[in-house]
């Protein structure tokens, strides 16, 4: 299953995932925001990445403004990896090499053709494991203060 959550600034790019993920057959859950009316991105981001971190979820995908504001706020949550991503080779990475378990978007930084491209190779792509599976590990270790 798949998390979704939008500020007001996300709304419309959320709605067409929903589209996406259906022409996928992939499940979702749509966490809101239900409309373009002004609403705070943390109480969203906080929903997904709970929903991600507690295993509910496989992915989650965020959208606001820029992407920035919700990767922060679901890097806070342990288990969470969390990119903010603006190109499709960078949403590959983000799987492959990072294990990145939720995508953060910004839809006043790129296009609706960019997200849906970038939407659909980082849930495509598989962790390569191997090397960067320690370096995974250390993200959410204490020990590495």
């Amino acid at each position: 299953m798949i998390a979704l959550g939008a500020d007001h600034a996300g709304y419309e790019y959320k709605e067409k995932i929903k589209n996406l993920l259906q022409s996928l057959g992939m499940e979702y859950r749509d966490w809101g925001t239900d409309s373009t009316a002004s609403t705070d991105y943390p109480d969203y981001a906080h929903k997904v990445a709970e929903i991600v971190a507690s295993g509910k979820a496989e992915f989650g995908i965020l959208v606001c403004g820029t992407g920035i504001g919700m990767s922060i706020v679901a890097n806070k949550h342990k288990g969470v990896r969390a990119g903010n991503v603006e190109s499709i080779e960078a949403a590959k990475y983000a799987r492959l090499h990072n294990n990145a378990n939720i995508l953060a978007i910004g839809a006043r930084l790129i296009s609706w053709e960019q997200a849906k491209e970038i939407v659909k190779i980082f849930l495509q792509t598989k962790f390569e494991g191997g090397r960067h599976q320690q370096r995974v590990e250390k993200i959410h270790s204490l020990t590495n203060l």
